[in-house]
């Protein structure tokens, strides 16, 4: 039985690499294997466990599920109704100017994507950079120059704060790191993306039009706007000085949000504000759920323990290197769940680290990471192969990074 429930667990993870190629969502896959794994161990129960043993093991994941699941639920709907609205695209029209050179646009480009991935999943931020960079119609080597960059990015964005990834979030969930620690990560991770920005931007001469396209005031827009940055802020603040839980304060955040959307558009004919939650990405969040399933199936089971012995025949900082690596051959969210649920010992410095590394690491590969899938599903020149030409400038840029996250977690913890 041991052997079968591995079996189904390589399979999930094989299907999210071949998803493209299989055509079937990995939320599909995931969620299947990772029920029927559970329904599995309460039938053959391992290590002469009985049914109320298992009951409990599938309380304690569904908690740790639960909690991640809604924290992204209420930030993804913050998140779908500016992006429905056309906010987010009219601010950026409003920053840029009508005419600049390519190399400026790059940095520029560097710039929102990282900011704006710390404040949104990393699907969003993707898809919105990207919508800018095939709206500027370049030629088609220096769009996937674009491309790369954004991937990178955004990945990049959003390893220091806990809306912009979720590897980061079940890090901070599990208390292996504070807050105000995961702030100063984003010193090296931006100096990583203008390092990448910097190399991708030598070939560039040229200059681009900004055609902005035309979008309504939206005075409630606004509002909610504001009300989301305050609820990040909040989020920040009150868990620093109080310690209470991002996801409270997230929900909190959300509910004003639908109370202004109420009192404001009362005798206005569009949809109501709840109406967004059943726009945002579901497929997302079930594929999240069927993941965090079969890797605490796998836990139970005792398979984890192979990667602690990378820890074993390794330095620590050294294995965390290298899962970042691995990370662009694995989906990022099981890798980090396994490395959780296997109980490694490190100190909150080497957990710094190891939190740039699976955030950062799967932009090595297109198939690495959420935003390189996306990127690849919206610009028809982008293959694995195109955009395997510049893994060895992604792989510079994330070894400085990682070094940088290693110096800050020596500074704060050394």
């Amino acid at each position: 039985m041991q052997t079968l429930l591995i079996t189904m667990a390589g399979i999930a993870f094989l299907l999210i690499v071949l998803e493209d190629v299989v055509h079937i969502n990995k939320a599909k896959t995931t969620l299947f294997l990772g029920t029927l794994a559970w329904i599995l161990l309460f039938l053959f129960p391992q290590h002469g466990a009985d049914a109320a043993m298992v009951q409990e093991q599938l309380n304690e994941n569904i908690l740790e599920i639960a909690s991640l699941w809604l924290f992204l639920m209420a930030a993804m709907t913050f998140v779908a109704f500016l992006n429905h609205q056309g906010l987010i695209e009219t601010l950026i029209y409003k920053v840029l100017p009508r005419r600049l050179s390519e190399r400026k646009l790059m940095f520029l480009v560097a710039g929102f994507a990282f900011f704006f991935s710390s404040l949104s999943d990393n699907i969003t931020a993707t898809l919105i950079s990207i919508a800018l960079v095939l709206s500027l119609r370049m030629e088609v080597k220096k769009t996937v120059r674009f491309a790369v960059l954004v991937v990178f990015a955004v990945n990049s964005g959003g390893v220091a704060l806990i809306t912009g990834d979720v590897t980061t979030l079940m890090i901070f969930m599990q208390h292996k790191v504070e807050i105000d620690d995961l702030l100063w990560l984003s010193l090296p991770a931006l100096s990583s993306v203008l390092l990448l920005a910097t190399l991708l931007s030598l070939k560039l001469k040229g200059e681009v039009e900004i055609i902005p396209s035309p979008r309504r005031d939206d005075r409630v827009g606004k509002m909610i706007a504001m009300i989301f940055l305050l609820t990040i802020f909040s989020t920040i603040i009150l868990n620093v000085i109080a310690g209470v839980p991002p996801l409270l304060t997230f929900l909190f955040g959300l509910s004003i949000m639908f109370l202004v959307g109420r009192l404001c558009y009362e005798e206005d004919e569009r949809e109501s504000l709840l109406d967004y939650i059943r726009v945002i990405e579901f497929d997302t969040l079930l594929f999240f759920l069927g993941i965090l399933l079969l890797v605490g199936m796998m836990k139970e089971i005792g398979v984890l323990d192979s990667l602690v012995r990378v820890y074993e025949v390794m330095p620590t900082t050294a294995a965390n290197y290298v899962m970042g690596l691995l990370s662009s051959l694995v989906d990022n969210v099981p890798l980090t769940a396994a490395l959780l649920k296997s109980e490694i010992a490190m100190s909150t410095a080497s957990w710094l680290t190891l939190t740039y590394a699976v955030g950062v690491g799967g932009s090595l590969l297109v198939i690495g990471s959420a935003a390189g899938i996306v990127a690849m599903s919206k610009v028809e020149a982008i293959t694995f192969i195109s955009f395997m030409r510049y893994s060895g400038l992604i792989l510079i840029a994330y070894s400085v990074g990682f070094a940088g996250s290693y110096l800050v977690g020596q500074m704060l913890h050394g």
